[in-house]
């Protein structure tokens, strides 16, 4: 019987720059630590790489400049709101900067206790102690300075509220500070909004059109298009961005579907296996200290190979060992198990047995693995290699 099953191993590459050939250092450093540790590859490995170092590769970069420059052409450059940005030196104050650039005066709207992802400017408590009602009180930043006067953020040390508004200033805007959870709050302002939330991005825009508003547009309307040979991406725009410098940013990798796929031929080449690959951003999970959701990019997978779509097809081995095989132990459990997991029907979607297994896509699983893997600081792993991410108890 085998002792061992799904492995992850972070893969360390060279230090990379704009123009360097990806795909053949990701197959070489991969191919480089099969020798060195050594291990065999499979059928159904994955090689997963950070969307960080492909954007890198592909020099998808965008200046402040450039966001101004594309803020102002799309919203006349007046006076704009900008409603539900997430508090963030690394995902969004370059974006403010540049947003700011653009137009003479923003509304900064800020959704409280917490902005999209989970980071709190303010205690949940708080709030009701305070007899604020967070589903329709808008705030004025007197108003809140009077209530909940100064806070920093529990892991940055940062007021993002005068973090942000200093910025905007920096960069010749006026600001007003409110803080609302319902989106229309803004109209009371300005009929020019820029929606800054991630996944909801969508269902905000709609609503502000439908109540009138002139111009929406959310972050995936900015930098979609090329601005002075820049940078962009057509689908995500701004959204899966990261501090590049002070005055620069490195968007969501674009384009790179064929980069995945010639990984996988190049793999098939050298190893005569079918490898999975990927290109992986933020996993989709939850830290319950901080209260904070990883998932500040707008998709977990934006690249990967054809192999990687749908969502497991699992059955739930302790509810057969507690039900349907209760009265067996030992040798005659596990071979009854195995048997089931041989002829389990190929759709379990309602199916008892399967409940509790977790219902998401393969590829969110698999990127939230990764990033866990090779973490967003100095291990210098932008590839992860998982084998037996596919095999089951059944397979020996």
């Amino acid at each position: 019987m085998r002792c061992v099953g799904v492995t992850a191993r972070g893969i360390r590459l060279p230090v990379l720059k704009t123009g360097d050939d990806l795909a053949n250092h990701v197959v070489e450093a991969v191919l480089k630590a099969s020798v060195n540790e050594p291990f065999n590859f499979h059928d159904r490995d994955v090689v997963a790489i950070t969307e960080s170092i492909v954007a890198r590769c592909q020099g998808n970069y965008a200046s402040i400049n450039d966001i101004a420059q594309d803020v102002k052409q799309k919203t006349g450059g007046q006076t704009v709101g900008v409603i539900f940005p997430i508090l963030s030196r690394n995902r969004f104050a370059i974006l403010l900067k540049g947003i700011a650039k653009g137009v003479k005066k923003i509304v900064l709207m800020l959704s409280y206790p917490r902005d999209e992802v989970g980071n709190a400017l303010i205690n949940d408590e708080e709030i009701y102690e305070k007899g604020i009602n967070p589903y329709s009180d808008v705030l004025s930043l007197e108003k809140y300075r009077e209530v909940f006067g100064y806070r920093v953020h529990e892991f940055t040390g940062v007021d993002y509220v005068n973090y942000y508004v200093e910025l905007i200033k920096e960069m010749g805007a006026e600001v007003e500070v409110i803080f609302a959870n319902h989106a229309d709050a803004v109209l009371k302002y300005t009929d020019v909004v820029i929606a800054c939330d991630i996944h909801t991005r969508n269902a905000t825009k709609r609503l502000l059109l439908d109540k009138g508003a002139k111009i929406v547009l959310t972050l995936a309307d900015l930098m979609n298009v090329p601005i002075n040979g820049s940078g962009y991406n057509p689908n995500y725009g701004l959204y899966g961005s990261n501090k590049s410098t002070e005055e620069s940013v490195k968007l969501f990798p674009r384009e790179a579907q064929q980069l995945v796929e010639k990984v996988q031929q190049m793999l098939l080449e050298k190893t005569g296996k079918h490898i999975e690959v990927m290109v992986y951003g933020d996993g989709a999970f939850k830290d319950p200290q901080g209260k904070i959701w990883e998932l500040a990019d707008p998709v977990v997978s934006p690249f990967f190979t054809k192999g990687l779509l749908g969502t497991p097809n699992e059955l739930k081995l302790k509810y057969l060992a507690d039900n349907a095989y209760q009265n067996l132990s030992g040798d005659k459990l596990a071979a009854a198990i195995r048997d089931e997991i041989k002829t389990k029907e190929k759709d379990l979607v309602g199916k008892m047995a399967s409940e509790g297994t977790t219902p998401r896509q393969i590829t969110d699983l698999l990127g939230s693995l990764c990033d866990l893997t090779s973490g967003s600081g100095d291990k210098g792993t932008p590839v992860v290699l998982i084998q037996g991410y596919f095999d089951t108890y059944a397979d020996e």
